[in-house]
């Protein structure tokens, strides 16, 4: 069971107090009526039925290893004479098949891990966690009805940390899978697993969150259902027996329940158990951009009336995004008609597009909406981005002029910058003082844009610093080596 940091507390609720009439007794004349409880707290649901019916298709999940063969580096003849210099005596002797007392034979299979896991189809495919069988020589299904099955991982996806497993039988006993784009937030919950190995616990509470950003490459499902080591890969299923969620992670203090779980959204766990149902892999798209959050203040510098969407700081060259006319500063807002609310979300809505398929990237360049058509290549073949040696260390001339009211003293690039640049213009940073220091810009760095204004030299810039409003924070795209991002700088009032 994956876990992250929190805690949890508990509170004791009053006693509830109800009337005469309400308890089926005859009011007593002359004492004022005590109110009954609304009828929306009249009761708490019965799990009974609903774990009658989904039980049986959850299923614990037991992992082993082999033992691996061990050579000894030392030879018979030079460890019997090892033995015989330090310690004064022969090695005892073993016989050949035996192992000695605490040790386990080469091929011997021990336990490695318990998770669990649930049946979809009544041919017998298992969803799991991707980290419950990760590094297994063998994987044991075991059903409420203590039958147990040799299992076969068909494929695991570690991104989404989803696992597909395959076991052979007939008529088995399967779950229905619900839609977890339709969950809501409040509404009760169930989890049934095998937490420190104890098969079939069940534990019940409601979603608190739904779309929850853990950092992971999936919005996951947040509940209150305690969920603790085992529970991995167990179901989380709503009131009508569906599954909408896999346990998957925990936020603990002390390894284990907080009150905080996570779950994977069974909607995109399903999309990936197609796929490695066919395939074994999953396969996701790629274009070819690092990107990072948009703030505020840029967003608001930029015209943007929020900060949705994801900047682009940096473009592989001779990727996807780079042969579309994505560059470095661009926002982009929308991929393939999806509205990227998040930065994350962007790295998601591409992975999910179709290997091969032009998708259309709606991004805001220089104060406008811009519209270009990307070729979505497949992530497997990803190049590794390149560290950037930052470039700009060699000697330039010296600035003459004082630093301008955002702190800069810049010169025109250079041939071979203007080269890297495939022709574009900027200008390269001599010094920095004041605002420009602070914000840690410094000798080397290039200036691409200010505002939506893209810098041509020099003088341009310095003539569109002194223009701008000294009570407005300013934005500058900023290239150090091979990244580039938007800084917001405050200028200098003198």
């Amino acid at each position: 069971m994956k876990k992250t940091m929190f805690s949890a507390g508990a509170k004791v609720l009053p006693a509830l107090l109800l009337s005469a009439a309400t308890l089926g007794l005859p009011a007593v004349s002359g004492l004022a009526p005590v109110h009954a409880a609304p009828a929306a707290v009249a009761g708490l649901p019965d799990f009974t039925d609903l774990i009658d019916r989904v039980g049986p298709a959850v299923v614990n999940i037991r992992t082993t290893e082999r033992i691996k063969q061990r050579e000894n580096p030392m030879g018979d003849d030079e460890m019997q004479e090892f033995f015989r210099r330090f310690f004064g005596g022969q090695m005892p002797q073993i016989p050949r098949g035996q192992t000695p007392r605490g040790r386990r034979a080469p091929g011997e299979e021990v336990q490695r891990g318990v998770g669990s896991g649930f049946i979809t189809s009544a041919d017998g495919y298992v969803l799991t966690n991707a980290h419950v069988v990760d590094g297994a020589d063998e994987v044991y299904v075991t059903l409420t009805d203590k039958r147990e099955f040799k299992a076969k991982v068909l494929g695991a996806d570690a991104r989404t940390d989803v696992a597909l497993l395959k076991i052979e039988g007939g008529k088995l006993p399967f779950l229905t899978i619900g839609d977890s784009s339709k969950i809501r937030v409040g509404e009760w919950v169930i989890a049934i697993g095998s937490p420190f190995n104890l098969e079939s616990t069940v534990t019940a509470g409601i979603i608190s969150a739904k779309s929850r950003d853990t950092g992971d490459y999936l919005p996951l499902i947040q509940s209150d259902v305690a969920v603790n080591p085992g529970n991995s890969g167990g179901p989380l299923i709503n009131m009508r027996g569906e599954v909408i969620g896999i346990n998957s992670q925990i936020a603990t203090l002390s390894g284990g329940y907080n009150g905080i779980s996570f779950a994977v959204p069974i909607d995109e766990a399903m999309r990936v158990s197609e796929q490695l149902k066919k395939t074994g892999k999953v396969t996701r798209g790629r274009i070819g951009v690092q990107i990072s959050e948009l703030n505020k203040e840029v967003a608001e510098s930029l015209g943007l009336k929020n900060n949705k969407g994801a900047e682009v700081s940096q473009v592989e060259a001779g990727g996807p995004a780079e042969k579309a006319g994505i560059r470095a500063g661009d926002i982009i807002l929308k991929f393939d008609g999806k509205d990227i609310e998040k930065w994350s979300d962007l790295s998601r809505v591409v992975g999910g597009t179709a290997v091969g398929s032009n998708a259309t990237v709606t991004l805001w360049r220089k104060g406008a909406m811009v519209d270009l058509k990307v070729l979505v290549a497949e992530a497997d073949a990803d190049k590794p981005a390149k560290g950037g040696a930052e470039r700009g260390d060699a000697k330039k001339p010296k600035a003459e002029s004082p630093a301008n009211a955002l702190g800069f003293k810049v010169s025109d690039l250079s041939a071979a910058q203007k080269k890297e640049l495939d022709g574009h213009g900027g200008v390269v940073v001599d010094a920095t003082e004041g605002t420009a220091a602070a914000a840690g810009l410094r000798q080397g760095d290039i200036l691409l844009q200010l505002n939506n204004t893209e810098i041509v030299d020099a003088k341009q810039f310095n003539a569109l610093v002194a223009k701008l409003d000294k009570n407005k924070p300013q934005v500058v795209l900023v290239r150090r080596g091979e990244q580039s991002q938007f800084i917001s700088l405050k200028p200098a009032t003198k």
